[in-house]
Formats: structure tokens, C-alpha cells, sequence
């Protein structure tokens, strides 16, 4: 399967109004409506219910100068074992001058065997700010399955007016599971996630982002790299991530951008 989505909202003297829409099978964007006080919302599913090797899906979504945004996903994604071939997922995010963007899909589920190719990119504007998060989850946890073999390599790059900020990779290959398991690697985590926030005052909100961690549930830390806000979260039991990772979600919007601290509706569903 090849799919792909592309958004784009704009400012309007009424508010945020979608500019841009084109859709690929398997992938869909629908509209839902938000919660009163809240951003206008595009909402992202997989009609084929999960991704297999071979499978790529490209989604770019952008916030014009002005406009107020996020995007979300329906439900978690699922990526199935593997005989070989790998799964390419390409995002990229963008967000103009006195834009706000979220990009919140939920957890991504590597079956054992899934392999996964993610790269994550964002591009921000002067006055411009977009807060993006990904999470992923080893094995179906829920009927006591491990990752134990496959390929994960999840990459973020940042730019900052076009330049370069910030860039990451995740990897995990080959013996996946000795490495989940080893006290220096990820010591027996079942889920990790991943926060970003970058915005002309991301260095102003690093004690706001500490002070928003739950760390007696899971393990996590913020810091700030070349104006770029990193949170990260790693826990042994995925609920508990899931959880913390949105509690945080809820404060930092909350305190950083006036919005209502609360997760969208579908992700309660």
C-alpha cells in the first residue's frame, strides 16, 4: 500500500479554516468537531487496519500563518511481523508565523517481527509553534508478547526557518529483545514516547515542561537543544507511558498556549 494525506489549515478573520486536503487509500483524514474552546481538529486513520512490510504512507500537514490546528489519529497503529520488507512512514509537519500546530497520533504497536521505518519532520517559522509527539509500544503487551526481532529506526528532524535545529534516531535491530531488556539499553521498558515543541520561546518553557512530569510512574526528562524542546518518557508498563505522556500533553498546552487542558475525545475512545 502507498498512502498519503496532505492538510493544510489557514487563518481567517472567523478563525482556522482547512486550505488543503488531498487523501490516498488506506489513509483518510475526517473532521470531527472539537470539544467547545477548542482547535479545529483533522483526525487520521488507516482503513486497512494496520501496516504490513512494504507498506508507506506519507502525511504532511501545515498550519499557515495564523492558524490554530492539530492533528490526531483515530486510533493506535499497528504494524504487523514481517517477512522482510519494511514499513516506511514519512511526516512532515510545518507551521507559519503566529501558527499553532499539534500533531498527537496514538501509540504505534510493534507486533514482534514489525519492521519500521519512521522519519518525523518539522519545520517552524519565526513566530511560529508546533508541538508533535509520537509513542511506541514493544509487542502486544496486553497478551504478554515481547518484541523480541525486528527493526526499528524512528528519526526526528527539526528546522528552524528552514535550518537545521535538531536531529535524532532512535534505532533497535537485529537481537531487539536483549536490548529492550538490558539494564543499559531500555532495562525491561515496554513503551517509550517522545515530545517535541519548538517555538521562538521553547527555552522559556523547559521548567514548565519538568515541572509537568510524573516521574514516580515512569521513567522522564525534558531538556532543551538549540531552542528545540525534548520530552521524553520510558516505563515498563505502556498505560502507564500512555497516561503520563497525556497528562503532560494536557498541562503544557494548557500553560504554554491558553488552550483547554484536556486530550481530544478520541483519545478517550
Amino acid at each position: 500500500m502507498d498512502g498519503a494525506a496532505r492538510v493544510a489549515f489557514a487563518g481567517a478573520d472567523q478563525g482556522t479554516r482547512l486550505e488543503h486536503l488531498y487523501q490516498r487509500a488506506p489513509l483518510r483524514v475526517l473532521f470531527p468537531s472539537p470539544a467547545p474552546g477548542d482547535l479545529p481538529m483533522a483526525a487520521l486513520t488507516t482503513t486497512s487496519g494496520g501496516l504490513v512490510g512494504g507498506d508507506r504512507m506519507s502525511v504532511d500537514v501545515r498550519a499557515r500563518s495564523g492558524a490554530w490546528a492539530m492533528a490526531v489519529a483515530q486510533a493506535a497503529e499497528k504494524v504487523y511481523r514481517s517477512v522482510g520488507p519494511d514499513v516506511h512512514v514519512d511526516v512532515a509537519l510545518g507551521a507559519e508565523a503566529d501558527a499553532w500546530l499539534e500533531w498527537l497520533p496514538q501509540e504505534t504497536i510493534l507486533f514482534d517481527g514489525a519492521r519500521l521505518r519512521r522519519r518525523t519532520r518539522l519545520d517552524v517559522a519565526p513566530g511560529g509553534r508546533l508541538l508533535a509527539g509520537e509513542m511506541l509500544v514493544f509487542g502486544r503487551t496486553a497478551r504478554g508478547e515481547r518484541l523480541t526481532r525486528g527493526l526499528v529506526h524512528d528519526a526526528w528532524e527539526v528546522s528552524k526557518a528552514g535550518r537545521a535545529a535538531w536531529a535524532d534516531a532512535f534505532r533497535l535491530h537485529g537481537d531487539v529483545g536483549c536490548a529492550l531488556m538490558h539494564p543499559a539499553g531500555l532495562d525491561g521498558a515496554t513503551a517509550y514516547a517522545t515530545a517535541v515543541y519548538v517555538g521562538d520561546d521553547a527555552a522559556g518553557h523547559l521548567g514548565t515542561a519538568r515541572d509537568l512530569l510524573d516521574v514516580e510512574s515512569v521513567r522522564a526528562a525534558a531538556t532543551c537543544v538549540a531552542g528545540v524542546l525534548i520530552v521524553r518518557w520510558l516505563g515498563a508498563c505502556a498505560a502507564a507511558v500512555r497516561r503520563c505522556f497525556g497528562s503532560f500533553w494536557c498541562g503544557f498546552r494548557n500553560q504554554v498556549a491558553g488552550l483547554p487542558p484536556a486530550m481530544p475525545r478520541l483519545w478517550h475512545v
